[in-house]
């Protein structure tokens, strides 16, 4: 219970102190920002702080703290320092500059910001990345809650109506201005998601005598039931994936930096809601830890749950009513409901918007948007039919490989228009994943399944070459004096 509730109060500590260091940077003043500048009643809209935080906070928390959450519990409370430590010092920062690198630059999507710091090719290789990636978490976020919303209509229609149901709703979301639809059922969503998060986070602490939560200090180590086979690193890093960093998360940015009212109000929005989601996924890994691994001894009980029909759903509905009965879970689960929807309409939202940003197409109209959404959302729907288990596992790797890319782009911009010394708090966090996602796709079973011991070697090798590169071609290069950053215009 020590832990979880440290492990609490460090990621509050840390959005009030690292969180401000980090807002120094970029020094926020009074400009106008593009939710005025470039107004269209579409995108670009003005809207308040508060409901800013709630979409942002429902666009970035979809399944990945509480699906990736719950997988790497697997591991033990060992889970809990990358949850902590990877949301203050990497996902935070990811978060916070990639959203105001687009408000400073006109509300442009994440590939053209990654293009204008790496070069043409990496802007090429995003803006593919990109839109395969947010695919793929339409679909993740698609079939996600339609699983769900079946475990609780057993007796109703499959999963396969509710698929087309959400896919409804996520046409009408990716087609309408902003504030149509998102803007105004985010609110009821958002309350669902906080009577979630207290509700499991309050039962497992009452339920700490039946249930111990198990401290960081007494088992750190590697609880994984078959822990021979899947090492903490790099496997734990990847699967617990939203929870600590997410490039996903830099995708959506962009859609709140075209509507902050302030630049001052960007580390609430940004930073706070990644502080936000890592508190949710912190809720999710110590009630995985707590509710199985004091049952069994080990983590076999949660294993033997995650591997069943229905994987995670069926997982997170048989935790909510153990932990708060009949009418609690149902509460709970609509929480849990909400959060992927909230973040599988945007994802496909985001995969327009980068679109017309590459082809320069303009937005406001309505056939334009029509031509852009509805392919989108039939590849989605299409791809739906396959394993999601695997789709999952791309996503997972995807997701954090995009992360990276979008970390050395911060590095570059920190180090050219602020300093070499700032430039270390994304470069640090940029290397970091740069060996684990490389080693990860190396020994997978969704990659090359070479040696875990060779592709940890390469894959640190690799990070290595990428820093001292990173060094040799931009940190020795660049001047005491910042340059002066122009804007990208975005139509």
């Amino acid at each position: 219970m020590i832990s979880f509730i440290m492990g609490v109060v460090l990621l509050i500590a840390g959005y009030f102190t690292y969180g401000k260091v980090v807002e120094r940077l970029v020094g926020p003043d009074d400009r106008k920002t593009p939710a005025y500048t470039k107004e269209d009643g579409v995108d670009f809209i003005p809207m308040k702080p508060g409901r800013s935080f709630l979409i942002q906070l429902l666009n970035i928390a979809g399944l990945g703290p509480i699906f990736g959450a719950l997988s790497g519990a697997l591991w033990g409370p060992v889970v809990y320092l990358w949850i902590v430590l990877g949301t203050i010092f990497a996902g935070g920062v990811h978060d916070y500059l990639s959203g105001m690198l687009s408000e400073r630059n006109n509300g442009a999507s994440i590939s053209e910001i990654v293009g204008k710091y790496l070069g043409p090719v990496m802007k090429t290789i995003m803006r593919v990345f990109s839109v395969v990636l947010l695919v793929m978490i339409g679909v993740v976020f698609m079939v996600g809650p339609a699983q769900l919303i079946a475990l609780l209509t057993p007796d109703a229609f499959g999963v396969q109506f509710w698929t087309i149901v959400v896919l409804i709703y996520y046409f009408l979301a990716t087609l309408l201005p902003i504030d149509k639809i998102i803007g105004k059922i985010y609110p009821v969503f958002g309350l669902a998601l906080i009577i979630m998060a207290l509700g499991i986070g309050g039962a497992t602490l009452l339920h700490s005598g039946e249930r111990p939560m198990l401290e960081l200090w007494d088992h750190f180590e590697n609880m994984y039931p078959a822990k021979e086979k899947l090492p903490i690193w790099p496997l734990m890093f990847i699967t617990v994936a939203c929870g600590a960093i997410s490039g996903f998360h830099a995708t959506q940015s962009p859609m709140m930096a075209r509507c902050l009212t302030k630049e001052k109000n960007g580390r609430k929005i940004f930073y706070g809601a990644m502080v936000a989601e890592g508190i949710i996924a912190l809720i999710w890994a110590s009630a995985g830890v707590a509710f199985y691994y004091n049952r069994a001894g080990d983590g076999t009980g949660l294993q033997a749950l995650l591997d069943m029909q229905g994987g995670n759903s069926n997982t997170v509905y048989q935790m909510s009513k153990a932990l708060l009965g009949g009418v609690g879970s149902i509460l709970a689960m609509v929480g849990v409901i909400a959060c992927p929807i909230t973040s599988g309409d945007t994802a496909f939202r985001s995969a327009r918007l980068t679109i017309a940003d590459w082809f320069k197409i303009d937005q406001q109209d309505k056939k334009k948007r029509l031509l852009l959404s509805l392919p989108l959302l039939l590849i989605g729907y299409g791809i739906s039919k396959l394993n999601y288990a695997v789709i999952w596992r791309y996503f997972s790797w995807s997701n954090q490989t995009l992360a990276m890319m979008v970390l050395w782009a911060i590095a570059v911009y920190l180090c050219r228009y602020r300093s070499k010394i700032s430039s270390w708090m994304a470069s640090i966090p940029a290397t970091y994943m740069s060996a684990v996602t490389v080693a990860y796709i190396l020994q997978a079973k969704e990659g090359f399944r070479i040696n875990a011991m060779v592709a940890d070697i390469i894959g640190i090798a690799f990070a290595a070459v990428v820093f001292a590169f990173y060094m040799i071609k931009v940190y020795t290069k660049a001047g005491d004096t910042p340059l002066v950053d122009t804007p990208l215009e975005v139509k």
